[in-house]
């Protein structure tokens, strides 16, 4: 087969911190190839693959994705794409993608809209119906968008990846796209998540200017994380603890709609000194952010996977989060749920979790084996089968 992949938001050049998307495509171009393309000299696979890529892209590094079987592709004259954005899709688009003479076509993203005039089989990866199901907590012009891209690209869609059950479900109901066509793969998890964290607690405090114990927060600053119901409820648990206190909330995560906001919140609520904003956390400081955290908390008002949970997991983190959508489906019986809209139940939550050291402990180990559930290899394996059954 020749498989063409969307990979533009591995390398979006509009981007300082990479999406969950960027996040997913990676590890899944990463696993794929590793399973599914020779080294030099080894034995030709029967899959031949396209990854595709921003132009503006071309100089940075994609060497890394070249294998016998892989051809980089990038899409010309993007520079225009914001002067003319439906010649663009249209007509550039549908030459690049026709050139290749692809056999299945992977769109990693329903907003990654390809030419109506393209005629291959399409398979798209849904992530979540957050628009449809908390369409309040999105500006209202960006949802009815998004929401138009979301019904072209499953009229074009030959089959549906989902990431989770909720996911499936919620394709049936708000598209009425066929069950028999939609498949669910899970996320996978980075190893290293579950491996021995050899950074040491203080080394990850002075980074980041934490000086007692600390709650994580850890997720795009957006009004659906439910982060001031969050700040609120760590206002009733710290007044609830006194003169005693002694913990900080940590936020960590990239700037979304709105989050000027908590800032406000924190110093109204008089609890400025005792809530750090991080910004975006990557890299090396990731793993041990989680594991020295005393639980990690998100109590989100939908998600359509949980990434951040599943992170927290492998990581031994016991994990205070809502029971919504696709989250049971991640944590299992591994945490400790809360009603998302429950701001005093959400504050009582991490007063139980701070004051019993044995549940943290029994929820840290059923965290660590929940989350064993999860690889990207598995969710590669089950990609390349679905582009096999297309």
């Amino acid at each position: 087969m020749r498989i063409g992949i969307d990979a533009r938001a591995i390398l979006n050049p509009k981007k300082s911190a990479p999406s969950g998307v960027a996040h997913y495509v990676w590890h899944l171009i990463k696993n794929i190839l590793e399973i599914d393309s020779p080294q030099s000299g080894e034995a030709s696979s029967e899959n031949q693959y396209v990854l595709f890529f921003d132009f503006k892209v071309r100089d940075k590094d994609v060497k890394k994705f070249t294998r016998p079987n892989v051809k980089i592709k990038f899409f010309p004259f993007s520079d225009y794409k914001k002067y003319m954005p439906g010649a663009y899709s249209e007509i550039l688009g549908l030459a690049t993608y026709s050139r290749e003479k692809l056999d299945v076509l992977h769109v990693t993203s329903p907003l990654y809209r390809v030419p109506t005039a393209y005629r291959g089989k399409i398979i798209t990866t849904f992530y979540d119906f957050a628009p449809y199901r908390v369409p309040e907590l999105f500006p209202r012009l960006s949802t009815a968008k998004v929401k138009a891209l979301y019904k072209f690209m499953a009229a074009k869609s030959d089959r549906i990846i989902a990431v989770s059950e909720s996911t499936k479900k919620d394709a049936k109901e708000f598209l009425g796209y066929p069950e028999e066509k939609i498949n669910v793969v899970y996320n996978g998890l980075d190893r290293r998540f579950l491996e021995e964290c050899a950074v040491p607690a203080e080394k990850i405090k002075e980074n980041y200017g934490i000086k007692n114990k600390y709650i994580l927060f850890l997720g795009t600053l957006e009004p659906r994380k439910n982060l001031s119901r969050v700040i609120d409820a760590f206002s009733r648990f710290r007044n609830s603890f006194k003169a005693s206190f002694g913990y900080q909330l940590v936020v960590a995560g990239k700037r979304g709609w709105l989050m000027e906001e908590y800032f406000q919140q924190a110093e109204d609520l008089g609890i400025k000194d005792n809530v750090i904003f991080t910004g975006y956390v990557g890299g090396d400081d990731l793993k041990p952010l989680y594991t020295h955290a005393e639980f990690f908390v998100m109590p989100s008002l939908y998600e359509g996977f949980g990434q951040t949970i599943a992170e927290a997991m492998a990581c031994g983190t016991p994990c205070l989060v809502s029971r919504v959508a696709s989250i049971p489906e991640v944590a299992g019986d591994a945490a400790l749920y809360v009603d998302p809209n429950d701001t005093e139940g959400i504050g009582r939550a991490m007063a139980k979790l701070a004051g019993d050291k044995d549940l943290r402990a029994e929820l840290a180990e059923k965290g660590k084996k929940q989350a064993q559930k999860f690889s990207w290899e598995k969710c590669a394996q089950e990609t390349l089968k679905v582009y096999k059954n297309v």
